[in-house]
C-alpha cells in the first residue's frame, strides 16, 4: 500500500507533466494552419455566401446568394441539386417592355473583386421538377460546376418569401409549371 505523501507526490508529478504537455500543444496550435488546410483555402476559385432558396411545395423554386471569385475570372457553367430533377442558370432581362426570365447563355461569369449577386428579379439558379417540397428551414445542397470542370458545393437555407411575378421568353416555358417563381 502506498502512503498518502507518496501518492500526493505522484499526483504532483503527473500534473506537472500534463501542464508541460498542454503548454507545448498550445504553442503548436497557435502556429499557421497545416499546409493542407491552407492549400484548400488558397485554391478555392469561387466562394458562395448568404445562400438561400425560396420555400416551395412543388414545381420549381430558385436559389440566391453571392458568388465571389477569389483570384481570377470564374465561369459558373451549370448547377445541380438533389431536390430537383433539372437545374438551370437563369437571368431576368427586359424584352418587349416586360421583364422576362430565360436561361443564361454562357453561364455566370464572376470577376475577382466584383461579387456576382444572385437575387429575385435578376440572375439566379432555377431548381425545376422538385422531387420533394422545400420547406422553410430546410438545408438544400447545391453543386456548381465551373468552366474548368471543378465543382463548388454549398448549402442554401430555405426561407418563406413572397416575390414578384416574372415572365418567360417565348419557348422558355417548356418544363415549367407557370410563368412565375421566387
Amino acid at each position: 500500500m502506498t502512503s498518502f505523501p507518496v501518492r500526493l507526490a505522484l499526483l504532483g508529478v503527473g500534473l506537472a507533466a500534463a501542464t508541460t504537455l498542454v503548454g507545448c500543444g498550445g504553442s503548436a496550435s497557435s502556429a499557421t494552419p497545416p499546409p493542407a488546410t491552407a492549400a484548400v483555402a488558397q485554391t478555392a476559385a469561387l466562394t458562395v455566401t448568404d445562400a438561400w432558396v425560396k420555400a416551395a411545395d412543388g414545381g420549381m423554386t430558385a436559389v440566391y446568394g453571392t458568388l465571389t471569385a477569389t483570384s481570377a475570372p470564374v465561369t459558373v457553367a451549370s448547377a445541380s441539386s438533389s431536390v430537383s430533377g433539372r437545374t438551370e442558370l437563369h437571368e431576368v432581362v427586359e424584352s418587349g417592355g416586360a421583364m422576362v426570365m430565360r436561361q443564361k447563355e454562357g453561364g455566370f461569369v464572376v470577376q475577382p473583386g466584383s461579387p456576382h449577386t444572385l437575387a429575385p428579379g435578376g440572375d439566379h439558379i432555377m431548381l425545376m421538377d422538385l422531387t420533394a417540397p422545400v420547406r422553410a428551414g430546410d438545408q438544400v445542397e447545391v453543386t456548381l460546376t465551373l468552366g474548368d470542370g471543378s465543382t463548388v458545393a454549398f448549402t442554401a437555407l430555405a426561407k418563406e418569401v413572397s416575390a414578384g411575378e416574372e415572365k418567360y421568353e417565348d419557348g422558355e416555358m417548356s418544363g415549367h409549371e407557370s410563368g412565375s417563381h421566387g
